[in-house]
């Protein structure tokens, strides 16, 4: 096995801006595309290898080819031919509905899916973006269906300011809401199940308002959730890697780099992903498998992969993650 790159899926959305198809250095003229899925085996919406040997092959048809080499022995005792994790970017050009995502067993039950636990690192921010993450009170059942009725919900909400760096770990059950004028990584579970709460009042393409899950959310949410700062604070240190997350459904590091390193994962029993948020660097794995990784792109190395040596293009910056 080798480093695979994916071929992006471009979703065009009501809330989608102009930033990704630069970004990704894309010969692309679409317009309000608010979302590429970098990594992703939803089906309907499935990544397919861009390079080498397994070039036109979907992330499902390769997990299934290679199984606990690409996933790992543990991964695929846990997940078996479900490849675990959703890779996107997402732009922002106006402010995405207010909502929750349902957690494992609400997510089985209903929609025979994984839940959807979250994190998002901020690459770009416009002056005064903001995001939505929690309560800034705590509220219960009858008060949030009487918000939601009246308009007010988003009152008792904690909205702060962001800028490029900022992290935000998001468990299911926490509301939240991406802000216009954010762009983002998002590293999730592979999940596309999403509880609208409040749209704004916005139409979809054919005029209609856009359909709104509150009765769903109400079992979702998690009304303890409050806290003044939902920010995850780290402290940056150059060519090293910096833990962002640690959960049970992913672990991110991101490395801010001048200088080349090398990565062991001779202990890890896990594929790494990585995802390119500035600049541009080598990658080298101890095959001798070589490639370029630049901004706005993503690479998934397998499980067998030992080490790797990153040789940065005058600097970048990755984020690294796994199960």
């Amino acid at each position: 096995m080798y480093p695979m790159k994916f071929e992006p899926v471009l979703k065009q959305t009501l809330w989608g801006g102009d930033k990704i198809i630069p970004f990704k250095h894309l010969n692309e003229t679409l317009s309000n595309v608010g979302e590429s899925w970098e990594i992703s085996a939803v089906e309907g919406s499935e990544s397919m290898i861009a390079n080498g040997a397994d070039k036109g092959l979907t992330l499902t048809e390769a997990v299934g080819k290679y199984r606990a080499e690409l996933l790992g022995e543990s991964n695929y005792a846990r997940f078996g031919l479900k490849f675990p994790l959703l890779i996107k970017f997402i732009d922002a050009k106006l402010d995405l509905s207010i909502q929750v995502h349902p957690g494992d067993e609400l997510a089985r039950k209903r929609h025979n899916s994984f839940g959807k636990n979250e994190m998002w690192y901020v690459v770009a921010a416009d002056k005064g973006a903001r995001l939505i993450s929690g309560f800034s009170e705590q509220i219960g059942l009858k008060e949030y269906k009487e918000r939601v009725y009246n308009g007010t919900f988003a009152e008792v909400l904690q909205s702060c300011d962001v800028r490029s760096g900022d992290v935000f770990y998001v468990p299911a059950g926490r509301v939240h809401g991406i802000g216009g004028g954010v762009f983002l990584a998002e590293i999730q579970q592979t999940s596309d199940v999403t509880y609208r709460i409040f749209d704004y009042n916005r139409k979809d393409a054919a005029g209609k308002p856009r359909e709104l899950h509150t009765t769903l959310a109400a079992e979702a949410i998690n009304f303890g959730d409050v806290q003044d700062d939902f920010r995850t604070h780290y402290d940056p240190e150059p060519n090293e890697p910096v833990e962002l997350v640690a959960s049970p459904y992913f672990t991110t590091y991101l490395y801010d780099m001048t200088e080349e390193i090398t990565c062991d994962y001779s202990e890890l029993d896990s594929f790494v992903i990585l995802i390119c948020t500035e600049g541009a660097c080598r990658i080298v794995d101890d095959n001798g498998y070589e490639v370029t990784l630049r901004s706005g792109e993503t690479l998934l190395l397998p499980a067998s992969t030992a080490d790797i040596t990153i040789t940065p293009q005058e600097s970048v910056k990755l984020l690294e993650t796994y199960v």
